[in-house]
C-alpha cells in the first residue's frame, strides 16, 4: 500500500510539472489606432460632451455588489434633457474602472450588457466563490497544477472565474463590442506600479491584449498577496517599435514637472518602466487595491494632464468635453474592533490585516478629497477668468496660473458614509472583504447604492446643471 501512494505521489509531481499558465503573445508593431484603448473606443461615444466614468473600488463581494447596484440604478433611471430627449443613465456611462471585486462587476458588464442584470446573481454574487476555491485548492484532481512552478492559485482561481462568469471570453470580446470602456487594474508587485489592462499599457509591454482572458485581468485585480500568487505576464516590451507621446516632453525640465502634473509625472515614468522587456521579462501582479483601491489614479492623471496640455495649446481627445462625471463607487470599510479596551496586543494575523486595510482605506479617501479639489479650482479658476472679462469689457490677458480646461467637474461620493440611515450604515461596514456573502447582505448592499446616489448633492447638482430631470426610477 505505501508503495502504491509513492507511486501515485510520483506521478502528480510529473504531471504537475507539465502545467503552464496562458501566455500573453507579443506584437510586431504598435498600432495606435487599432486595439482596445479609449481611442478606439470614440465611435461608440453617444455624446462628446460629457465624459462619465464609474470607478469601482475593491473589497471582493461586498465591492461586486455594491458597484453592481450603481449599473441596477442608472439602467432603471431615465431622464429627460433640455432638448427634451429620454435617455437611460446607463448609456451615457464611457469609461468604467475597476479594481479588484470591483473589477468583476466592471468585466462582466462590459461582456454581457444588459444581459448582466439576469445572470449576474446567481453566476457570481450570490455564489460562495470563495468556497469554490478552497475546494479546488484542497481536491486531488487540482494538486498536479498546484505543484506546477507555472500554475499558481491565482491561475487555480482564473479557471474558476472563466467556467462560472467569463466562458472563455476575451478582451477582443470586449473590443469587438459597443459599450464602454472596461478599465481594470492591477499592481506590479515589484515596483508597486499600477498596470491596467488596456491595449496603451499592453503597448508598452508590446504585447496583444485582445488575446488576454478576462478571467485572468480579474484574476489580477484580486490576487491579495499570500492568499492567493501573483499573475505572471510576458514582458516582450522593447520589440515592437514603441515611441513615446511627444507631449511627453512638456513633463520634463530642469526644474522638474510643472505644476499640478507632479504626480501624474511619476505615474507616467512607471508606466514607461514597463517598456524594459530586455530586463524585466516578466511582470507578476497582484491586488490592484495595494496601488489604488478606488480606481482614481487614472481619473486624476487625465485631469492633471489635460491641465497642462491645455496651457501649452495641445490638443487633445478630450477638448470638446464640457462635463466630467465621475460616480466614485467606494465600498471600502472599517469594521469596528474591540483592541483599545484590552492591555493585550492585537494577534500577528489580525495586525497584518489592519496594517494593509489602513492605508488603503486614507488613500481611498484623499483620493476622492483631491478630485473635489480639483473641481472646485478649476471653477475658481473660470470664475476669475470671467469675472477679469467683465471688469474691463475686453479679452483680458489670460496668465498660465489661470489657465484650466473650460470643463466641469462632478465626483459623486458613492459610499456607505454618505448613506444618510446610520443602522444601514453601520451593517455595511461590518461585512467582511470576502468572496462571499448572505444573499441579504448582497440586496442590501445593491439597494444602497441607488439611495446614495439619488440623495448625492452633487448628483442633484448635475441634473440641475443640465437642465434634466428624472422621470423615471
Amino acid at each position: 500500500m505505501m508503495a502504491l501512494w509513492l507511486l501515485l505521489v510520483v506521478s502528480l509531481l510529473v504531471l504537475g510539472g507539465c502545467a503552464t499558465r496562458p501566455i500573453n503573445p507579443p506584437i510586431a508593431e504598435v498600432h495606435p489606432e487599432r486595439g482596445y484603448r479609449l481611442e478606439s473606443r470614440q465611435a461608440h461615444v453617444k455624446d462628446k460632451s460629457n465624459l462619465v466614468v464609474l470607478a469601482f473600488s475593491g473589497g471582493g463581494t461586498r465591492a461586486a455588489a455594491f458597484s453592481y447596484g450603481v449599473l441596477e440604478f442608472l439602467r432603471r433611471t431615465r431622464i429627460v434633457g433640455a432638448t427634451g430627449k429620454e435617455a437611460r443613465l446607463l448609456d451615457q456611462v464611457d469609461v468604467i474602472s475597476g479594481v479588484s471585486g470591483g473589477s468583476f462587476t466592471a468585466l462582466a458588464y462590459g461582456l454581457y450588457g444588459d444581459k448582466l442584470f439576469s445572470e449576474y446573481e446567481s453566476r457570481f454574487l450570490k455564489r460562495d466563490v470563495q468556497g469554490e476555491i478552497t475546494a479546488r485548492f484542497f481536491s486531488p484532481r487540482y494538486w498536479p497544477n498546484l505543484w506546477s512552478s507555472n500554475w499558481g492559485r491565482s491561475e487555480l482561481a482564473a479557471d474558476l472565474y472563466d467556467e462560472i462568469l467569463f466562458n472563455g471570453a476575451t478582451f477582443g470580446d470586449l473590443d469587438r463590442s459597443n459599450g464602454p470602456l472596461i478599465m481594470a487594474s492591477a499592481t506590479d508587485i515589484s515596483t508597486g506600479a499600477r498596470l491596467v489592462f488596456d491595449q496603451d499599457f499592453f503597448d508598452l509591454l508590446c504585447s496583444d491584449l485582445d488575446e488576454v482572458p478576462l478571467s485572468r485581468a480579474a484574476a489580477a485585480s484580486s490576487a491579495v498577496p499570500v492568499v492567493l500568487s501573483a499573475v505572471t505576464l510576458n514582458n516582450y516590451g522593447g520589440s515592437c517599435n514603441y515611441a513615446a507621446p511627444r507631449w511627453l516632453q512638456l513633463l520634463t525640465g530642469p526644474t522638474g514637472p510643472p505644476r499640478p502634473a507632479a504626480r501624474a509625472a511619476r505615474e507616467i515614468d512607471e508606466r514607461l518602466a514597463f517598456a524594459d522587456g530586455a530586463h524585466r521579462p516578466y511582470i507578476h501582479l497582484v491586488d490592484g487595491g495595494i496601488a489604488d483601491n478606488v480606481g482614481m489614479r487614472s481619473v486624476l492623471t487625465v485631469l492633471e494632464l489635460l491641465e497642462v496640455l491645455h496651457r501649452a495649446g495641445v490638443p487633445t481627445r478630450l477638448d470638446g468635453v464640457r462635463r466630467i462625471i465621475v460616480f466614485v463607487v467606494n465600498s471600502v470599510s472599517s469594521p469596528r474592533t474591540q483592541w483599545d479596551e484590552s492591555e493585550s496586543s492585537p494577534g500577528i494575523l489580525d495586525t497584518l490585516v489592519k496594517a494593509a486595510g489602513v492605508p488603503i482605506d486614507h488613500y481611498s479617501y484623499e483620493a476622492m478629497e483631491v478630485l473635489k479639489d480639483k473641481a472646485a479650482r478649476w471653477q475658481s479658476l473660470r470664475r476669475l477668468r470671467q469675472s477679469a472679462a467683465f471688469a474691463n469689457n475686453t479679452d483680458p490677458v489670460i496668465t498660465d496660473e489661470l489657465k484650466a480646461p473650460d470643463i466641469d467637474v462632478y465626483a459623486v461620493d458613492v459610499s456607505f458614509q454618505a448613506l444618510d440611515d446610520k443602522a444601514e450604515m453601520d451593517y455595511l461596514n461590518e461585512l467582511p472583504t470576502s468572496f462571499v456573502l448572505p444573499a441579504e447582505a448582497v440586496d442590501r448592499l445593491r439597494a444602497a447604492a441607488g439611495s446614495i446616489i439619488l440623495q448625492s448633492p452633487e448628483f442633484q447638482r448635475l441634473l440641475k446643471d443640465a437642465g434634466a430631470q428624472v422621470v423615471s426610477q
